[in-house]
């Protein structure tokens, strides 16, 4: 017979009430989704609006959807084309970059910047006057209005900025694409990674300060002129490193990675700023040396999360903390697209293609 103490013990375990486990956190809710295997990194997606979507490949080759991501058709094949990024106005109307020759291999396409009238389907180059851009990394979309003759019209500029290596330029329309003028931006950077702008004349690129990685500081640098002319807001300290992608989840608070090729350094970090971009603070990310940051996306202030060579990282404060969060490996770039219904969903692209609907996580 069993001591009466171990009996009472044994009732009290069976009748008390399991451990509460935590919910589950909606910042790690992503679907991954069908898509064509691709035998490394793909580097953007973008949509229109909340189901009219497109994403690239290094190989040329473009892919659409209609339905926010639950099927992709192949739209537009282009070999010797590497679609580096992507920008679209309408569900028609969109811009495809090319990283351009000299840098990856078997990229033939010396041509930057596409645009495209029947959603990716045939694509024209785009005429330039000014200096040459060698390739893409970046475009922005700037949806804006002007006052004309008393009415006040809706008015879209389009800024492209290039290349990873280098050399750094910039292309960019302020007519909603009818001219294009090209800056030569090698006085102020390396190479250019990341572009964006809050409005007509103030904007920012993501940079290296060379175009040799080994003396490469991080850096971002700001314009006032619509780019006729910038500064630097910040420089990193250390070399081997530069500025991969941004996030702006408001007009004053932003957010940069910091990509280190330093093997000796294993703290990585991601840059803040709540000013507007005239004052940047470096953030802890993660203690991994393995850990090559890429994209970087909030869908405010405090929620976002980062792309690595390892996966992914989250935070629900800011970047004052990160945790991991199940999101594929070398996620490059994260669209935040608004859906009609209210809330937003993520899109992230990398080694996979994920979705996650972050109404939830807000």
């Amino acid at each position: 017979m069993k001591p009466l103490a171990l009996v009472l013990l044994a009732t009290l375990v069976a009748l008390a009430p399991a451990s509460a486990q935590p919910a589950p956190d909606p910042m790690d809710a992503w679907q991954t989704l069908p898509t064509d295997a691709y035998p490394g990194k793909r580097d953007d997606i973008v949509f229109a609006d909340a189901t009219h979507g497109w994403y690239g490949t290094g190989k040329g080759d473009l892919y659409a959807t209609q339905d926010g991501g639950e099927h992709w058709e192949k739209r537009a094949s282009k070999p010797g084309t590497f679609i580096r990024a992507l920008g679209f106005i309408d569900d028609r109307v969109g811009y495809i970059g090319n990283v351009g020759v000299g840098y990856y291999p078997g990229v033939t396409d010396t041509v930057p910047l596409y645009r495209t009238d029947d959603g990716g389907k045939s694509w024209s180059a785009v005429t330039v006057n000014g200096p040459a851009v060698a390739g893409i990394c970046a475009i922005d979309i700037l949806r804006t209005s002007r006052i004309y003759q008393g009415t006040l019209v809706k008015h879209t500029i389009i800024t492209a900025a290039g290349r990873v290596g280098g050399p750094a330029g910039i292309i960019r329309s302020t007519d909603d694409g009818k001219s294009w003028q090209s800056i030569d931006m090698s006085r102020w950077a390396g190479m250019i990674l990341d572009v964006h702008f809050v409005d007509e004349r103030t904007g920012f690129v993501a940079a290296a300060s060379s175009t040799d990685v080994q003396a490469a500081n991080a850096l971002i640098l700001m314009t006032r002129d619509g780019g006729a002319s910038w500064s630097e807001v910040y420089r990193s300290k250390r070399p081997l490193e530069l500025i991969w992608k941004m996030a702006w989840p408001s007009r004053d608070t932003g957010y940069g990675t910091v990509m280190s090729y330093d093997e000796n350094n294993p703290h990585k970090m991601v840059i803040k700023t709540v000013d507007g971009g005239k004052s940047w603070q470096e953030l802890p990310l993660v203690d991994n040396g393995k850990a090559v940051e890429l994209g970087i996306g909030f869908v405010d202030t405090l929620h976002g999360w980062v792309g690595t060579t390892i996966g992914g990282f989250k935070t629900n404060d800011g970047g004052k903390s990160f945790t991991p969060s199940p999101i594929a490996r070398a996620a490059n770039k994260f669209r935040i697209v608004p859906q009609a219904a209210g809330g937003v969903r993520v899109y992230a692209i990398g080694t996979a293609v994920q979705r996650l609907d972050a109404a939830a996580a807000r």
